[in-house]
């Protein structure tokens, strides 16, 4: 009997579901999506290849485009990673919603540059022009952090030791922790800080120059790069 009952157990079809495959959100100002062509015609006739930052995120899952944050609604509910490149500035109700989300056990990957020197397409003033100027104080400050900017920088990409890796950064900004604040670890320049908020984390990095559309020989460091930069996030303790 012991025998009949293993053949059928091992027999019968599993009820089990295979895992469904992460989604992962991306709310960005950058053509990561797509390219800088002035109309939707326009981009299905380009010949221009995708954004290798593209291919990367989506060997982590399905890739959701995310164009407003709320709770209730569609769409930032749905993801446990999400990656914040450039965005424009958020509504008082998206704040909320972001900061319950990552508290909730969220993880957010946010490139937040406060001087982008990435050329666009497009002339200053026009909407579909990337972020010139991050502007997240509001969030940040919630976060126990202040972004600042140090003018008399000096233009040119160069590399920068962070996050244990050599990262390119171009007019990049300063991250500084508010008195009293325990929340992040910031590192020795302040270009990167990992935050432990509520049940979520947060990886802050103060420029987006590694982002750039960079031509071809550098594309596979800069996708080696941001593939090491989403590792540190999902270890981060």
């Amino acid at each position: 009997m012991l025998l009949v009952t293993a053949a059928v157990m091992l027999s019968a079809p599993s009820s089990a579901k295979a895992p469904q495959p992460a989604t992962i959100g991306l709310f960005t100002s950058l053509p990561i999506l797509w390219s800088e062509a002035s109309d939707v015609a326009a981009q299905l006739r380009s010949a221009e290849p995708p954004h290798w930052a593209r291919a990367v995120l989506e060997q982590q899952g399905a890739l959701k485009p995310l164009d407003y944050l709320a709770l209730d609604k569609p769409g930032l509910g749905e993801v446990r990673l999400l990656v914040m490149a450039q965005p424009r500035a958020l509504s008082p109700q998206e704040n909320v919603a972001l900061d319950k989300w990552v508290r909730g056990g969220g993880h957010l990957l946010l490139f937040a540059d406060p001087m982008l020197t990435e050329d666009s397409a497009f002339p200053l003033g026009d909407k579909r022009r990337p972020q010139a100027i991050v502007m997240l104080g509001p969030v940040l400050a919630h976060w126990g952090l202040r972004l600042d900017f140090a003018a008399e920088q000096t233009a040119g990409e160069h590399d920068v030791r962070a996050l244990g890796l050599t990262l390119p950064v171009n007019l990049p900004g300063r991250l500084v922790a508010h008195e009293g604040s325990r929340a992040c670890q910031i590192d020795r320049l302040g270009l990167t800080a990992r935050c432990r908020i509520g049940k979520g984390r947060v990886l802050v990095v103060a420029d987006a120059a590694m982002l750039e559309s960079a031509r071809a020989e550098d594309a596979v460091e800069r996708a080696r790069l941001l593939d090491m930069v989403l590792k540190k996030l999902r270890d981060q303790q």
